[in-house]
């Protein structure tokens, strides 16, 4: 077992400030891309092999193990049999919801999400073929991979989808071959800082694949700036050629996609050992 390391100073201090003190660190991991392999379709995503006994022994470990997702904190869990590691938090909707143990808190859905679904719906039907709509309840995405030029048709739809919605009063955020409509002021460096804060963590380690996750990287170097150590770490999966640069060039250390990210959870608990 030997860690990778860091490229950077603060990334080799995060990872450092976590070794010498793991029962106050947090370590939070995006679902899509870094626990699991991309795929056409959201209900097809499956963690990759090993992934859950990697969260399960890291958890026993450290003292807190997150998974933050764009998708329903109920559906990470169901797709990712997630609910079989004891102490695990799923920051669902990029935090607007929180699962623990079997309890789910969440809010009520925004009024605007509903006035937002049907225009949606109107610009998808005259979407070229394969471009669909997922509805999240606290959000709507629009999907354009399955399209012959998915990069072509998510240009083409993004200046309308934009106009609903600064119509309804949302925010439209892209990602992989994506456009979704959420809440303004929600993100999942919201959600890592208040986690972070909530449980007086000592380090801070965010691994993520996407645009979506780059408030979270940002969320690391704010709590840096307070004093907390932190590790930023982007999954990088060679063979899914839409994997965006961002993450990679602002991380503390790149990983190749989720069978490196599960392999890097399963060395951190080795480094830590037994509790």
């Amino acid at each position: 077992m030997l860690l990778p390391e860091p490229r950077t100073r603060a990334g080799q201090a995060g990872l450092a400030a976590l070794l010498a003190d793991p029962a106050r660190a947090l370590v939070a991991v995006d679902f899509d891309g870094t626990l699991a392999p991309i795929v056409e379709r959201p209900e097809d995503a499956r963690p990759a092999p090993g992934a859950v006994d990697a969260l399960r022994t890291l958890a026993g470990r450290v003292g807190v193990v997150a998974v933050v997702s764009a998708r329903a904190a109920t559906d990470v869990v169901a797709l990712g049999g997630l609910d079989a590691v004891p102490g695990l938090w799923v920051l669902g909707h990029y935090g607007l919801e929180r699962w623990l143990d079997g309890r789910l808190d969440s809010p009520e859905v925004s009024g605007a999400v509903g006035l937002a679904r049907p225009l949606l719906a109107a610009i998808v039907a005259a979407a070229p073929d394969g471009v669909h709509l997922e509805d999240k309840h606290h959000s709507l995405v629009i999907h354009t991979r399955p399209a012959a030029d998915g990069a072509a048709a998510l240009s083409a739809l993004t200046p309308g989808v934009r106009a609903v919605a600064d119509e309804v009063g949302l925010e439209a955020v892209p990602g992989r071959l994506v456009i979704e409509l959420r809440p303004r002021g929600i993100d999942k460096g919201t959600a890592l800082y208040s986690l972070a804060v909530d449980r007086a963590a000592g380090a801070v380690v965010y691994v993520g694949d996407d645009l979506g996750d780059l408030p979270a990287f940002d969320a690391v170097d704010r709590l840096r700036g307070e004093g907390v150590a932190g590790l930023t770490v982007a999954s990088v999966d060679p063979g899914v050629g839409d994997t965006p640069r961002e993450p990679a060039d602002r991380a503390d250390l790149v990983l190749a996609g989720p069978v490196e990210v599960v392999g890097f959870l399963l060395d951190l608990a080795a480094a830590i050992g037994e509790p």
